[in-house]
């Protein structure tokens, strides 16, 4: 039976492959374990076979395991959607925020932050580019066609680059189960370049897109963070 350290050696090989594929260095992509509903043995297995990087969807869910690994190296990303009134426990325990879906909640982490005293939290925008309504983040399906859609949107990130509390670094998007889905990595990376020509201050370092049956397509589109669950810790 593969051990657990095995599975996740297969994936940083395939990410490496993928990678150079692409003609990219494979130390620009990051393997995030999305670690939600398996308990914190596993993520302590994980994490003794080198992982470091793990995502969660539920603030009280991470919190027992965030407070329970202590010192041990781990990242912790929030990938789930998070509401405002959960914003200021999500900015107290995460390393990075991938779920920012509106202005409104970026303002709301970035004043936790503040009256909290901590560093500015990175966070990245999440983006709805293919139209699934049963996605999150800003509406952005056929953005290149929709100037008001864009617009608005482009207004939202000028004043969330502005607060004090909150580092942006880059998108995150989720491409249809099933699709194709180099469409929506396309679209999300054409998105994040437009972004760095309007804002070149902001660094819009990262690209959080793809996972177990598509991390390798949304390398190819320049993912820098891969979101694998199911290929590493099995079926929930």
């Amino acid at each position: 039976m593969e051990s657990l350290a095995d599975r996740i050696a297969q994936i940083q090989e395939r990410i490496d492959r993928a990678a150079r594929a692409a003609q990219r260095d494979p130390q620009t992509v990051r393997l995030i374990g999305v670690s939600k509903t398996f308990p914190m043995e596993r993520i302590a297995e994980a994490l003794a076979a080198g992982l470091r990087d793990f995502g969660e969807s539920r603030i009280q869910e991470a919190e027992q395991k965030i407070l329970g690994l202590p010192g041990q190296g781990a990242r912790w990303h929030l990938i789930g959607h998070l509401q405002s009134n959960k914003a200021k426990r999500a900015a107290a325990l995460f390393d990075c925020l991938h779920s920012v879906n509106s202005l409104r909640l970026a303002q709301a982490i970035s004043r936790h932050v503040q009256e909290a005293g901590q560093p500015p939290r990175e966070a990245l925008l999440q983006v709805n580019v293919s139209g699934e309504a049963s996605k999150e983040g800003f509406d952005l399906a056929m953005w290149q066609d929709r100037p008001a859609a864009a617009h608005g949107f482009f207004a939202d990130v000028a004043q969330a680059l502005a607060l004090p509390g909150l580092r942006i670094t880059g998108l995150m998007t989720i491409a249809p189960y099933g699709d194709d889905p180099l469409p929506t990595f396309r679209a999300a990376r054409l998105l994040r370049e437009e972004l760095a020509r309007r804002f070149p201050a902001a660094p819009w370092a990262e690209l959080s897109m793809g996972m177990s049956e598509d991390f390798e397509a949304a390398i190819a589109e320049g993912a820098t963070m891969v979101r694998v669950g199911r290929a590493i810790f099995g079926q929930r």
